[in-house]
């Protein structure tokens, strides 16, 4: 009898240490991504992407910056254009380049007194100007928008 619960206790620890290694190894993979998989990861990474940031929310966000106010000041794919700056470096002017400032900076926009680039002088509409985002499309431009630095 000894040597049957010897066996099964064994089991049971090999089994716990196997759940904690790859319990380790996926939130190496997911932080080290920069997509996050929440809170632990957002600490460790504060310029990570939320966790529900789906491959198709970045498509959405990508359609419709490229297809709407967005690209007409920043240019197409966000490179830059004569009345809004890159967003593809890593050089932020209003904000340091996160997740949530992205999205307050998109809902909120940028009047035309606060733009610290004064070569760009023109405002930057809330929730897209005419397109009039919602929420979820807010958080999907956002999640483009993040992308396209964040690379």
């Amino acid at each position: 009898m000894g040597m049957i619960k010897h066996l099964m206790v064994s089991r049971v620890a090999v089994a716990t240490a196997a759940v904690v290694v790859l319990a380790a190894c996926q939130r190496a993979v997911n932080v080290g991504s920069g997509t996050g998989t929440g809170p632990a990861a957002a600490a460790a990474n504060p310029n990570a992407l939320p966790a529900d940031i789906t491959p198709a929310m970045l498509a959405m966000g990508d359609s419709l910056f490229n297809n709407g106010s967005c690209m007409r000041c920043h240019g197409r794919a966000g490179v830059g254009a004569q009345n809004a700056p890159n967003l593809t470096d890593a050089q932020w002017l209003q904000i340091s380049g996160t997740f949530d400032e992205i999205v307050k900076v998109i809902t909120n926009g940028v009047p035309a007194t606060a733009i610290k680039d004064t070569t760009h002088r023109r405002a930057m509409n809330p929730r897209g100007g005419p397109m009039n985002l919602t929420d979820p499309q807010v958080r999907a431009v956002a999640a483009y928008v993040f992308r396209l630095s964040h690379k």
